[in-house]
């Protein structure tokens, strides 16, 4: 614990840290000692957990309420945080919309764009530019998707937004190693959260099961502390990333099936 707080503290930001994974983020962090910046639009839910941790662990937070969809949202992450040691970023917060592509209106395929492509981009450039300046070790943690490997229909916009921040990761990883900054990429299958449950889908329809959020956490970190480019949680996630996706079958019978699978979870919604 000592030395996951001498490298990434003394403070962390996490977006999206109101519910789902980037909640058990925070949890996480500050089981470590970490004090927390928690982001997301829902600030009553922010400063609920950010006491219940500093009640557990003697943390200190901050609270950012910020639409992490709109533009401009440096503004107010700079005026959260300018002034604290921040060693790590854990970039959460994203955005899912379920449907045949042409169906779905500009402005939600817009604002899916924004949260799971721009956003990553604008607070991993701005952060990592904090981190390299001070010349301190630290870490970028990115949130992905296993629809990040190939095209996902009726997923269309979305596993394109979540390559991106698995290619991203992964060249920053590379760039960052000789300035002393790790970076990693969490690529989680079905989870255990309010977003997957909040989805116009029968996700009981999936060949995996929803993992726990805390599971993927706990081996996002542990691939963050070995500065390991990329982490999919969970062995059967990784059997099907592995076996299915790279090995038994063709980049576009994988997408076929996947259109497949997908169609199936919509199904139900759509009689």
């Amino acid at each position: 614990m000592n030395d996951f707080k001498q490298t990434y503290g003394p403070w962390a930001v996490v977006t999206g840290a109101s519910s789902g994974i980037g909640e058990e983020f925070a949890r996480q962090l500050a089981s470590k000692g970490l004090n927390l910046v928690l982001v997301a639009r829902r600030k009553e839910k922010l400063d609920a957990l950010g006491e219940e941790l500093c009640m557990q662990h003697g943390i200190d937070y901050r609270s950012a309420k910020v639409d992490l969809a709109d533009t401009g949202i440096l503004d107010a992450i700079e005026t959260a945080t300018h002034d604290l040691d921040i060693g790590l970023l854990v970039s959460n917060a994203g955005y899912a919309k379920m449907g045949e592509f042409l169906t779905l209106p500009a402005e939600e395929l817009e604002k899916m764009l924004r949260l799971n492509v721009v956003t990553h981009m604008e607070l991993s450039h701005y952060f990592g530019n904090r981190m390299v300046s001070k010349g301190r070790k630290g870490g970028l943690l990115l949130v992905s998707s296993m629809a990040a490997f190939q095209g996902v229909p009726y997923l269309a916009n979305y596993s394109g937004a979540k390559s991106y921040i698995l290619n991203l990761g992964e060249s920053l990883n590379n760039e960052l190693k000789d300035k002393g900054i790790d970076v990693s990429v969490l690529v989680p299958g079905p989870t255990d959260t309010e977003m997957m449950t909040s989805v116009d889908a029968d996700m009981s329809s999936m060949p995996m099961p929803a993992m726990p959020a805390s599971q993927a956490v706990k081996e996002a970190l542990q691939a963050l502390e070995r500065n390991k480019p990329y982490l999919v949680p969970g062995t059967l996630n990784r059997l099907m990333v592995g076996l299915m996706g790279r090995r038994l079958l063709t980049r576009g019978a994988n997408v076929k099936m996947w259109g497949t699978i997908m169609k199936r979870t919509l199904l139900p919604v759509s009689r």
